[in-house]
């Protein structure tokens, strides 16, 4: 279901009632792949919900440079949604989804392993300033593993390669 960030926290007080453990991630999934269905698939085995932030286009924009997004942001939504391993998706306007946290707190936070640890293996808060509001309120912070060659910036460069 593709829903408000106002109405997830709504729900969010009836999640903890029921004892229920919320999971979130958040990202672009600008040209869902195979790296980014395992990762969810993962992300999903963490806990009993899971919710995706989704960058607005705007906010992909400002992230990864005007030609980007190349799937709009309600496609996106729509493909997300699609997975069962997602129960909802939410679109957000700012360049991290640390309000999302903010408002949320969710119980297990969870991003790709192609974001840097830091000393001891915790997450690098420079490279990923989410978990420092996550690890502020006594929640989890997991960094699943990079799924080698499949990431979106590839698939860009194979079919500019062979398409020009």
């Amino acid at each position: 279901m593709i829903i408000p960030l106002a109405n997830l926290v709504a729900l969010r007080e009836s999640w903890y009632a029921r004892g229920l453990r919320l999971v979130l991630t958040n990202g672009v999934f600008d040209l869902l792949h195979a790296g980014h269905v395992g990762y969810l698939q993962q992300a999903r085995a963490l806990g009993d919900l899971l919710v995706v932030a989704l960058n607005s286009d705007a906010s992909v924009r400002a992230i990864k440079g005007p030609l980007r997004p190349l799937i709009p942001e309600d496609d996106r939504a729509a493909l997300l949604v699609a997975l069962r391993c997602v129960d909802y998706v939410t679109i957000f306007e700012d360049s991290t989804a640390e309000g999302v946290v903010g408002l949320l707190h969710p119980d297990v936070y969870v991003k790709g392993g192609d974001y840097a640890l830091g000393e001891g293996g915790t997450p690098d808060l420079d490279r990923l300033p989410e978990a420092r509001a996550v690890l502020a309120y006594g929640g989890e912070v997991r960094l699943l593993p990079y799924a080698a060659g499949r990431s979106t910036s590839e698939l860009i460069r194979l079919i500019v390669s062979r398409y020009g």
